[in-house]
């Protein structure tokens, strides 16, 4: 079980991270509007919210997929929030990897297995010969519970959840600090999510890896996460720990989210009420709140009043 020290470094410091896209001379969308995190070493900090609330697109702004339109992205003592120098470049491409949510998108098809997982070993030359290229690629290939003799085979010679083990060898292959899970489960069975979600865990455990884990589903990202942050419209409304979140919850979009899990018990199912939130009737504006400390670890994106009411909710 690794160890996270919450009084170091962060692994990766996120502030006021902003991504706007210009659809039209008069439309610009705020997908990401002015949010800050901070990331730590051996940790899994789950980014949740429904679908359009900006969480693939902010994995997709750390990763340098898009560029920021404003805000500081700080990761292992590189900053990589504006132009970036090639020795920059060259260190994020190495130690921050991806795993896609679609596997059967992400794989190029015209390739052989063991091509798509050595390509970025190739690329940084992270290997002495042919033969330790192999090696490290049939290794990662065991890890992810394939074997040897699935290197030689194509994508679309494999299911949905042998292809997502694909993506996550890929990703793991160079070992790196960092790794950016983006709905990395959404689209596999039950079954298999379960298979997935337990070898990203034990990988972890192996390798130290830290992960941000973007979903939607609470219930997975509740068994995975130490710390999850709650994404509504471009803002981060809520974050702490996992057990603060869950037995705690300051924001109401963070507890009609809870209310929508459904319950295991019929019994206690039928007596579930899904709460609704809407932050327009609530007369919410996310522009206006700053960040509100319940404890250490808990904050809340509020105005005075609005902390002050949801606090007296919850009898503080």
């Amino acid at each position: 079980m690794t160890t996270i020290d919450y009084t170091a470094q962060p692994l990766l410091h996120v502030e006021g991270l902003k991504q706007y896209f210009r659809i039209t001379r008069n439309y610009t969308t705020k997908a990401v509007d002015g949010i800050s995190f901070d990331i730590y070493k051996g940790e899994t900090y789950g980014l949740v919210g429904e679908s359009g609330s900006g969480k693939s697109t902010t994995g997709r702004a750390l990763i340098r997929l898009y560029d920021p339109t404003a805000g500081k992205i700080i990761f292992d003592g590189h900053d990589i929030s504006s132009k970036l120098s090639k020795e920059d470049e060259a260190y994020l491409r190495m130690n921050m990897q991806m795993i896609f949510q679609d596997p059967m998108a992400c794989l190029n098809p015209r390739k052989k297995v063991k091509e798509i997982i050595a390509q970025g070993l190739e690329i940084h030359h992270m290997y002495k010969d042919q033969a330790d290229l192999d090696n490290k690629v049939n290794a990662i290939l065991e890890k992810v519970g394939l074997s040897k003799e699935h290197a030689t085979r194509y994508p679309n010679q494999f299911s949905g959840g042998q292809r997502q083990r694909i993506g996550i060898a890929r990703a793991l292959v160079m070992n790196p600090k960092l790794v950016i899970a983006d709905e990395a489960i959404s689209a596999l069975d039950v079954s298999i999510q379960a298979q997935v979600v337990n070898l990203m865990k034990d990988l972890q455990d192996e390798l130290g890896t830290t992960y941000l884990f973007i979903a939607h589903d609470l219930s997975m990202v509740k068994y995975i996460s130490d710390r999850i942050g709650v994404m509504h419209l471009g803002y981060i409304v809520e974050t702490g720990t996992t057990d603060e979140i869950f037995a705690n919850p300051i924001h109401p979009y963070t507890k009609s989210l809870l209310s929508a899990i459904p319950k295991p018990n019929p019994k206690v199912e039928k007596r579930r009420i899904a709460l609704e939130y809407n932050k327009d009737k609530e007369g919410v504006i996310y522009a206006n709140g700053t960040i509100h400390q319940v404890s250490k670890t808990h904050s809340v994106l509020a105005t005075d009043e609005e902390f002050a009411e949801w606090s007296k909710e919850k009898g503080y």
